[in-house]
């Protein structure tokens, strides 16, 4: 049964607050760091390393396909929806998989702090692709781990918060921190810390509550999965059981979904370069990442969960929707105008704002669509229709601001490219027009 269809717990907003200091959203926030520290690490912060070693922004954003991996999961997530890890099925289907990965992740990120841009771009992008098939592995884990040991609706939104304080914090590591450790340690040494501190996922994981299974699951113990009924109900059940549920409604949702976070993925690529060609220093960039970044992240976070309890899912999509345009198309300020340290850190603040609201609102959302026993599979085409086209894209970003280029000056090249990747924010805001009208009919 999905959280959302069990009874829920009417809580107040001071329960709720306090809700988030059980153990659960300990561990829960614990899994969300070690989900969110490889994913700049092979991508935004990888650019800024690569740009430092004089690559070309198109091979940058080239590069930043390796990202491709998270719009793929969908692919192999109805085999872990399914079969225990190899050697860890003792740890329950979800932790065993979830430690496999982060192995792969520690060993990964150790490759690349070794092989370094030094000895080719691609060889590093190979030890990124590791990296990356392996974090979406632990996130199609970290994501049915959550959904599935949540008590109630309630509690799954304030897990999911939980989640995404530890996941946008890691962010906050893997992308102002590990600059002020690359200034003085350089990249190898503050890759090297990065990989040890999968250490905290390891932790959280060996923490966690395995989350009980749906009764009458077809398992691979008894040897069902291998059966053409078994494959049909792994690989085929939870997408016919989706489309099901909510019929001709599920492509407006999977329309929204995807163009939700357009315009963010398609700066990607190109935001630590920006950095670099704006001439500050990684230590500053680190620091105000770190310090006013952070805050303003965690009050987004705050927000955007209290807003999916207390307005409901509707509505909070709609305000993400709008406010993740207006952050980027301010990064064209910086361009055109400079950035002189107030400036930088109030365009920051409002943009760690509004990822942390509008991701809390999101993944909310997604959360409350799946269907327990198909639970890691039905979010990871949820996450992949999130990721697909943002990920493809955004291969094209440096390319992009490379063409604009020829016709005019580098800052400019980078104003128009924000303006554009903003304006590309109002279809997510017209579907999730959409979306709250048809969500509020649902709930009369």
């Amino acid at each position: 049964m999905h959280p959302s269809e069990k009874p829920a717990k009417k809580r107040t907003l001071i329960q709720a607050l306090k809700a988030l200091r059980q153990p659960k959203a300990a561990v829960m926030a614990g899994l969300g760091f070690s989900s969110g520290l490889p994913f700049l690490l092979t991508g935004n912060t990888l650019g800024y390393w690569l740009r430092e070693g004089h690559v070309s922004l198109t091979a940058i954003g080239f590069a930043s396909w390796v990202g491709m991996a998270y719009s793929l999961k969908f692919l192999w997530a109805p085999v872990i929806d399914k079969v225990d890890a190899p050697f860890l099925g003792a740890l329950g289907r979800r932790r065993s998989w979830m430690l496999a990965a982060q192995i792969f992740i520690a060993l990964g990120l150790g490759a690349m702090a070794l092989i370094g841009p030094t000895h080719g771009v691609w060889p590093l992008a190979l030890a990124a692709l590791v990296v990356a098939f392996a974090s979406a592995t632990q996130d199609i884990n970290v994501d049915a781990w959550r959904i599935e040991i949540a008590e109630d609706e309630d509690e799954l939104g304030l897990l999911t918060s939980a989640y995404q304080l530890g996941y946008r914090s890691a962010l906050i590591v893997a992308e102002s921190v590990i600059l002020i450790l690359a200034q003085g340690l350089g990249w190898p040494g503050a890759y090297a810390i990065m990989a040890a501190l999968v250490g905290i996922g390891l932790l959280s994981t060996w923490k966690a509550g395995e989350p009980k299974r749906p009764e009458g699951e077809i398992s691979a113990r008894d040897g069902g999965l291998f059966s053409p009924s078994g494959l049909y109900d792994a690989v085929v059940g939870p997408f016919i059981a989706f489309f099901k549920e909510h019929g001709a409604f599920a492509l407006l949702m999977l329309g929204a979904i995807t163009l939700y976070h357009l315009p963010d993925y398609l700066r990607g690529p190109i935001t630590n370069p920006f950095y670099k060609d704006l001439g500050l220093e990684k230590a500053t960039v680190g620091l105000v990442r770190g310090t006013v970044g952070l805050w303003a992240l965690i009050a987004g976070i705050s927000l955007g969960g209290i807003s999916a309890l207390r307005l409901g899912h509707g509505k909070s999509l709609i305000i993400g929707a709008l406010i993740q345009p207006v952050a980027i198309a301010l990064f064209a300020t910086l361009a055109l105008s400079g950035a002189p340290l107030w400036k930088f850190e109030a365009v920051m603040a409002f943009d760690n704002f509004a990822i942390g609201y509008s991701g809390v609102a999101l993944v909310s959302y997604m959360s409350s669509l799946t269907s327990f026993g198909y639970t890691a599979t039905q979010y990871a085409l949820l996450s992949s229709a999130l990721n697909w086209t943002g990920k493809t894209l955004k291969g094209f970003s440096g390319a992009a601001v490379d063409h604009l280029h020829q016709t005019r000056d580098l800052m400019h090249a980078y104003a128009d490219f924000y303006l554009s990747a903003a304006a590309l924010g109002l279809p997510a805001i017209i579907l999730c027009l959409f979306l709250a009208r048809r969500l509020k009919a649902l709930n009369a």
